[in-house]
């Protein structure tokens, strides 16, 4: 889910010059799958730009709520860089199922914003393959960042609609695996 965000500029500008939509109707609430057992997830959130990555954190909960993942504990880590130290040692515990990732990171300190962020995927990429735990990343990385008010509600608008698209994800790849492990145990795959 690391992605680079195009200009929030540009899409604050589009929006103004097209005519603004009715919302679309929801039909009823959809029901998720139930798990056959109760699934414990960790969410890592970087402090850096809290209010904006913490919309995030807020989508996914409620998110996660209606999927059937009700036990979600959260801890917070420094910086976006922290994150893989701490989604290994929780993922070392057993005591997850699933770990989630939530950052912004952008210009600014001695690294370059590309760089911590390919390292932040690649270092979630190997506590998932070492310990079986599967990590999910919702570390975005604007191309500009700009501290204006424009920037900011496009980007808490964006990490509430990756907060969404991070536990579909989560409860998805938990249920795939509970199904996979299901087969396995009983040499259906194997």
């Amino acid at each position: 889910m690391n992605q680079m965000l195009q200009d929030p500029q540009a899409e604050a500008s589009k929006a103004e010059t097209e005519p603004l939509q009715p919302p679309v109707p929801r039909g009823p609430a959809t029901e998720h799958p139930r798990f056959a057992k109760p699934q414990r997830v960790a969410f890592v959130q970087a402090c850096w730009h809290r209010d904006v990555v913490e919309e995030a954190r807020i989508a996914f909960i409620k998110e996660a709520e209606a999927r059937h993942l009700t036990h979600v504990d959260v801890f917070e880590v420094p910086g976006s860089f922290e994150i893989p130290l701490h989604a290994q040692v929780l993922a070392k515990t057993r005591r997850y199922t699933a770990i989630v990732a939530a950052g912004l990171v952008v210009d600014g300190g001695i690294y370059r914003h590309e760089f911590v962020a390919d390292t932040v995927i690649k270092a979630l990429m190997d506590v998932q393959l070492r310990t079986e735990v599967p990590v999910f990343s919702a570390v975005l990385t604007p191309q500009q960042f700009h501290e204006t008010e424009v920037h900011y509600d496009f980007f808490r608008r964006h990490f509430a609609i990756k907060g969404v698209e991070v536990a579909a994800a989560c409860a998805e790849t938990l249920l795939g695996l509970e199904r996979l492990r299901g087969q396995v145990a009983a040499g259906i795959v194997g």
